[in-house]
């Protein structure tokens, strides 16, 4: 549930920063036309206008139809990326501090000292230490498998919501092209109506068209980016887990002796 409420946070101000971008940009021009030739100079595109009121066009020369489920593909893939982000730096901790504070405390209370630290700690590691050392009474060989299983079940708990992403980083660019055919397949009827080919027509509905996969495209560079650290974040906290999780059954067999 707060996971949900998360994402949901981070995707409503995604559109609130969108919503409010177009109302500054209406107030500006009907109260101060002069300030917003100045700034037009100064921050201007290729084309001379501004970069937001570019994109703005683009957006709607795209057709809403297509564009719009590419925008909530976005929004919805950045506020998933977002929390997971938020969720794997919370989860990282110095692991070679929390085995020296585990160690010391075997030394000093024994099992139980031990899990209050582990219970006092954040993250997967500290978890798994807990579960490990919470069976250290059934002995090493369900100890281990503790480790293991519970180490598994870490690992699903930092991917999830991961499949969302990689689906829009699928479905932006699938998307995109659809809507290119269906524009193309558009131009061509206009031009088979009219009974001549006008080179004007022709490239006004391919430019429209291309759009669609133009911003499909860009979707779903922006994505697999978050993606793919989102997964080098995971990957070096599993192999600090599994490290970790070593290091743990060497310290209870040697408290054993």
């Amino acid at each position: 549930m707060k996971k949900l409420f998360m994402i949901l946070a981070v995707a409503g101000l995604f559109s609130l920063g969108t919503i409010n971008a177009f109302a500054q940009e209406t107030e500006s021009a009907a109260a101060a036309p002069t300030s917003a030739v100045t700034a037009v100079d100064a921050a201007t595109d290729v084309v001379g206008k501004p970069l937001h009121q570019a994109i703005k066009e683009k957006f709607i020369e795209g057709g809403a139809a297509w564009m719009t489920p590419i925008l909530i593909f976005v929004i919805l893939g950045l506020a998933i990326a977002i929390e997971r982000i938020i969720y794997l730096n919370l989860s990282t901790v110095n692991s070679k501090k929390l085995i020296d504070r585990v160690e010391a405390a075997l030394k000093k209370g024994g099992i139980e000292e031990a899990k209050r630290v582990c219970r006092d700690t954040k993250g997967p590691i500290a978890s798994i230490f807990y579960q490990g050392l919470d069976r250290y009474h059934q002995g090493l060989d369900n100890v281990e498998k503790a480790v293991v299983s519970y180490g598994s079940v870490q690992i699903a708990q930092m991917e999830s919501g991961l499949v969302w992403i990689g689906l829009f980083i699928s479905l932006a660019p699938m998307l995109g092209f659809m809507g290119t055919v269906v524009g193309m397949v558009q131009a061509f009827d206009s031009i088979q109506a009219m009974g001549d080919v006008s080179p004007t027509a022709v490239a006004g509905g391919i430019k429209v068209a291309l759009l669609t996969t133009l911003a499909g495209l860009i979707a779903a560079v922006i994505l697999q980016l978050f993606y793919s650290y989102i997964i080098s974040k995971i990957d070096a906290l599993t192999m600090d887990m599994e490290d970790s999780s070593i290091t743990l059954v060497d310290m209870l067999t040697e408290y054993k002796k």
